[in-house]
Parts: structure tokens; sequence; C-alpha cells
């Protein structure tokens, strides 16, 4: 990164951008290269002058939210790593929730049960944050982000701000399409309904148990890696390749739910990548469907 850039970064954020970034520290697996810059703005307005730096100085930038659901490769990134996870205001509105990007799953659900709001609770237990989760459309087999999704805020590369209302957004499984490629998005307002806090609460704790049975959350992982096929179940399709338990180097298929890779110890992308790859081959030969990564993967090879 040439020093210009770096001084106008450093002038523009101030504590909020970090150089030469450990980003292991920023993902669920606990695997990742250095950033060249590592940049976490607090307001709307800080985002929008970060992307306006980065097309002044030609800088490349990656949205990483809360590093879940990201496979970043050992080499690093290349240019600008944008964490969302400092934007989390919350508030109520006539037409539903309002949240910015960075607010957690985790704290959208006790917003709702404190307050008597329904209609969120299928996303109890889902890791990773509200941009994230509107832009993976993440959810569940019968519903998912765009079910619920009444407006999303974003800014476009250049740094314009836009926004626009569910019927004009293209979702499809496990993808929202039609935004300019590079842009963020920094808010979105959520459909609920008004119930009673304790039922609320009683079908977040269904929820959060059906995880904790069938979903390996004490080790790191990122999530879901594969999406599923038509019909059928990722995790299905690996248990019956008998891949539980398969490993490389210290990346390891959960003998808990197929569909997931742990990080047992120090891995690393490259072993990461090996495991999807076998896991790829061997689905394939034995039953005949190609496994789609559901898991973005970002940055360099080492």
């Amino acid at each position: 990164m040439i020093e210009a850039a770096r001084h106008a970064l450093e002038a523009a954020l101030g504590s909020c951008i970090e150089f030469d970034a450990n980003l292991s520290r920023h993902t669920s697996l606990r695997i990742g290269g250095p950033a060249d810059a590592l940049a976490t703005p607090e307001r709307c307005e800080d985002l929008v002058g970060l992307m306006k730096l980065c097309a002044e100085y030609d800088l490349p930038h990656t949205v990483l939210g809360a590093g879940f659901n990201t496979l970043i490769l050992d080499g690093g990134i290349e240019g600008v790593v944008i964490r969302t996870n400092a934007m989390r205001s919350i508030a109520r509105e006539p037409e539903g929730i309002r949240s910015e990007t960075g607010i957690s799953h985790n704290s959208i659900t006790k917003y709702c049960i404190e307050h008597g709001l329904a209609g969120l609770e299928f996303g109890a237990g889902i890791p990773g944050t509200v941009g994230g989760w509107i832009a993976m459309n993440a959810g569940i087999a019968d519903r998912e982000a765009k079910d619920v999704v009444r407006e999303v805020v974003w800014v476009e590369p250049a740094g314009t701000v836009r926004r626009a209302s569910r019927d004009e957004l293209a979702f499809r499984y496990r993808a929202l399409e039609g935004l300019a490629p590079g842009s963020v998005i920094v808010a979105a307002l959520l459909a609920v309904t008004p119930s009673k806090p304790r039922s609320v609460q009683a079908e977040v704790d269904r929820m959060l148990a059906h995880r904790r049975d069938t979903q390996p959350l004490d080790v790191p992982s990122c999530g879901s890696v594969f999406k599923n096929p038509g019909g059928d179940f990722a995790g299905r399709l690996i248990e019956a390749a008998g891949l539980k338990g398969a490993r490389e180097g210290a990346a390891e298929v959960s003998h808990k739910h197929a569909n997931f890779i742990a990080n047992r110890g120090e891995a690393k992308a490259a072993d990461v990548l090996a495991l999807i790859e076998r896991i790829q081959e061997t689905v394939a030969r034995e039953s005949g469907v190609h496994l789609e990564p559901e898991v973005k993967i970002v940055g360099r090879p080492s």
C-alpha cells in the first residue's frame, strides 16, 4: 500500500484502522493471513468516507463483517478489509426493527425478547451479523432473511448510499443479487409482530436447543461449508460418503454435523481447502452430486 493511501486512511479513521492486521483473530475459524489494512468504521458516514478513499487510491476492499462463513487464505488479503461489527444500533419503528449491519443475531434475539417482538426467532443461534445474514440470505429450511426484510440500505463502491424495498431486491438461495459488486450493507428494516416476551423466549430456547444438539458449537468453525443441493442435504451426502471425522492437517469434518469443518488446533486455510476438495471429489464419486461451497473463500494463497 502506498504511503499516501496509508496516511489518508489514518487521517480519516484514526484508531479504527489497523495495518498488517492478523485476520485469524477476526474469523470464526481462527484462520487467515494478514490484511494490508483492517478498517472498523463506527458510523455510516465513516464507511462512506472509507469507500471514497478506496476508490480514490484504487484500493481493493473486502467486506469481512464479523468473520463468519468466511475462509481467509493463508496469504492474507490485499487492500482494505472492512469489519462492520462496530455499526450496531437497533431501534423500533412502526414498520419493524431498524438494525445497523453490525448487530449480532444474539443481540437482536435479546431485543425481541425484551420488547415482545416475534418473527425473527428462526435466526436464534445463527452466527454473524445482520449485514452478513442479509447478504447470504441466511436461514433455515423453511424461513430465510428474505422473508423478514422490508428494506435494505447499502453503500456502493463510489460512496453513494442506496436503499431499496424488499420488492426491489433479488434474493436467491444463500445470496442477495442486484447490488453493485463491492457494495456494503449498512442497515435493514426487519418485519416483526407484537407478542409476549415469554412466547418469544420459548421459541428462541427451542431453536437454540436444536442447534446445540445438532451443530458443533464448542469448536472454531465457519458454519455450513456447502450449500444444500436441490432436494437433499449436504451434511447427509457427506456423512453417507463416510467422511465424518476426515482430516487434512488440523481441519476436520465434524463428527456432530458433517457439513461443518472444525479447526482442531493450528489448521491452515490450505488444510481446509484440501478437505473441501476431498469432500467434493468423494461425494461426486459416491452420489454423483457436486457440492457448491457456501463458505466465502477470499484472499491470496500463501
